[in-house]
């Protein structure tokens, strides 16, 4: 198994090391064509209107839109939870539309308001310590999403299908059950 991560933009390299961590071959994805080498991608915290933005320059974005729609795993933290949602409510912008989310960015405050909490996720026997840096908050989803975690009654932790997405930072953690998930996702 070859897990891709997304290397236009925000902290893939600490994703990249979690994956390492798991004895995971990990390619870092700039082009279109690098999708094709992998069995699926993970999309970091960052900016996400930068990341839409280069992802069109370098003709990425409409291949990765129609391989996730074709069933390809893909794992989206904080910007790139941003990302696969359907909509962005408070700041219009492009999005792959991948997941039937909608979200509010920045909605746990700017980065000085940076917290970690604790969370019990669904099928974790221990809570797992997330932490939020200007997070996105799920204000809406469809029924066929799955909600595996919230915090203060918001998910913050979802699934649908081949797409799982998270508010917080899983990759700035020792802990590698959430990568680990996605890997099971990725196996299945």
């Amino acid at each position: 198994m070859k897990i891709g991560v997304s290397g236009i933009q925000g902290d893939f390299r600490e994703h990249k090391v979690m994956l390492e961590k798991l004895g995971i071959d990990v390619k870092v994805v700039r082009k279109p064509e690098e999708l094709d080498e992998v069995n699926g991608l993970v999309i970091p915290g960052g900016e996400s209107t930068t990341m839409i933005r280069i992802m069109k320059m370098v003709n990425l974005y409409e291949k990765l839109k129609q391989k996730i729609k074709e069933g390809f795993p893909v794992f989206g933290t904080c910007a790139g939870m941003i990302l696969l949602s359907k909509e962005v409510v408070n700041f219009p912008q492009d999005s792959l539309g991948v997941i039937d989310i909608k979200v509010e960015r920045n909605a746990y405050g700017r980065q000085v308001d940076s917290f970690e909490e604790q969370i019990e996720v669904k099928g974790f026997e221990k809570p797992f310590n997330a932490i939020f840096i200007r997070a996105p908050k799920v204000v809406d989803y469809d029924e066929n999403v799955e909600v595996l975690a919230t915090y203060m009654d918001s998910p913050v932790l979802l699934r649908q299908n081949n797409v799982l997405v998270a508010s917080f930072h899983p990759e700035l953690t020792e802990d590698t059950r959430i990568h680990e998930y996605f890997l099971n996702m990725v196996k299945k």
